[in-house]
């Protein structure tokens, strides 16, 4: 299966680089709306057999004119959620709570999966709820399928799941609202990681464009 992991349109919190994570969450402000309404467009050239979104607002709104064009209903499900910051919730990005969150997201990524988000979830938790919804994406038979979650989730499960794709990589690269990474395989076989927000991902071990610093989640 071709997997496209979309990052949703700007919020509000986004522009003051808040942790915002929790339900329902911000709507888009009015360039995440025209991000969104460019997706369409922007993703012309890819077959497309099913759209999902998380079911936070902003996930819920970004995904809806890529739907509508494409004739599909979106499948909504909480398990596409950004990683739920607990006790962090609406913390600055760029402060030590901030730097707490990321570091406990790439400890998950890198296999640490015990370990919790001060008053949240877990690394096995999070990669669970996760896996279940990719799972019955392929489960369906489409041979291609969207699915708009956050930032941070989609950094985290890539890197774990994608055998080109480490730590390192994932915790250099920030991901841009309605950035897109697309990946192939399955949930038995494992995955790749075709493409990074526009740009084609190495394969493990031959090294690649330096990255810069991560950004708070989304």
């Amino acid at each position: 299966m071709r997997l496209l992991l979309v990052r949703h349109g700007q919020t509000p919190s986004n522009l003051d680089r808040l942790l915002d994570t929790a339900a329902p969450g911000p709507g888009l402000t009015p360039l995440g709306a025209q991000q969104a309404a460019a997706l369409p467009e922007a993703l012309a050239g890819e077959g497309l057999d099913a759209v999902y979104a998380s079911d936070l607002l902003r996930a819920r709104l970004t995904a809806a004119p890529l739907a509508a064009v494409r004739g599909l209903e979106t499948v909504v499900r909480a398990g596409l959620r950004e990683v739920s910051a607990g006790d962090l919730e609406m913390r600055p990005g760029g402060s030590p709570e901030g730097e707490r969150y990321l570091r406990t997201v790439f400890a998950w990524a890198a296999g640490d999966l015990a370990l919790r988000m001060p008053g949240g979830e877990s690394g096995e938790e999070a990669l669970a709820r996760y896996d279940e919804v990719v799972a019955e994406a392929a489960a369906s038979g489409a041979a291609a399928a969207l699915m708009v979650s956050h930032g941070a989730a989609i950094r985290m499960w890539t890197a774990a799941r994608a055998a080109n794709v480490d730590v390192a990589f994932a915790a250099a690269r920030s991901l841009a609202n309605t950035g897109v990474v697309v990946l192939d395989g399955s949930p038995a076989d494992g995955w790749k990681a075709l493409s990074w927000a526009g740009a084609t991902v190495v394969p493990a071990g031959e090294g690649g464009p330096a990255g810069r610093p991560v950004d708070p989640a989304g």
